[in-house]
């Protein structure tokens, strides 16, 4: 893709996964209602999720991908050439999806916001690497590791939670949820095209994910709902529209 392209492939909002259906899990929901609202969406998966003991190789979970975005709608998906298993934060990762923000320019980046023990270390380091790379994103003066894509500053960045592990420890004021009852069925839908993660044995993690969306959709008075930490103090200039009593 040529500079010249960046504009009308620019989106408005990045999520990043670790692997191919870590997305989907976590905010699958909110990502497809945005997409409805008529934003841009993309995906960036740092790994293809390879080796899996359920997966014929590479080829199956690009393609079980490639469906699951087609479900939430999404603009874009690029998967990065980082090791599954052996994802590590490294400045090579960094740059690699720092680059990425560069050429699509998002406004928000959504991302791992926490350990997930018990799940796979590559989360954690997911994390490390979207936080250094949403910062490389507006570096100057540094353009020899960039390939000449412009600087780009992204506005707000957010921490999704999987669906299926417990909060952490981050604090309840900057936690929020979106509503997305319109869409939770999108969701599990583009969760299900991973049949090779989640075959008729697992069936159960649909339960978990639908449970999930529920619990948190009733805490904040929708019928389903994600859970987000903002990584800054929320605030708002109008405080009625903030508690959706305009």
């Amino acid at each position: 893709m040529t500079h010249a392209t960046i504009d009308s492939e620019r989106l408005d909002v990045i999520a990043v996964g670790a692997h191919p259906d870590d997305v989907e899990i976590a905010c699958g929901g909110t990502l497809a209602s945005l997409v409805e609202q008529g934003h841009r969406v993309g995906i960036v998966d740092l790994t293809d999720g390879e080796p899996t003991p359920g997966s014929t190789g590479p080829e199956q979970r690009m393609q079980e991908a490639r469906r699951a975005a087609e479900v939430l709608g999404v603009h874009r998906r690029v998967t990065l050439e980082l090791p599954n298993r052996r994802l590590f934060d490294s400045f090579e990762a960094r740059v690699a999806l720092a680059k990425v923000f560069r050429l699509y320019r998002p406004k928000l980046v959504i991302g791992f916001g926490d350990k997930t023990p018990m799940a796979s270390p590559d989360h954690w380091q997911a994390m490390q690497i979207t936080d250094a790379a949403v910062f490389y994103s507006r570096l100057t003066k540094w353009d020899e590791h960039f390939g000449g894509l412009p600087v780009h500053a992204i506005l707000r960045q957010v921490y999704f939670h999987l669906a299926f592990e417990p909060l952490g420890q981050q604090a309840a004021s900057s936690q929020f949820v979106t509503d997305i009852t319109a869409t939770l069925e999108k969701k599990i839908e583009s969760v299900r095209c991973y049949a090779s993660q989640f075959p008729p044995a697992k069936n159960y993690i649909f339960d978990r994910i639908r449970g999930a969306a529920l619990q948190a959709g009733s805490a904040a008075g929708f019928g389903a709902g994600e859970v987000f930490t903002s990584t800054r103090t929320l605030g708002s200039q109008n405080i009625l529209a903030m508690l959706n009593i305009e």
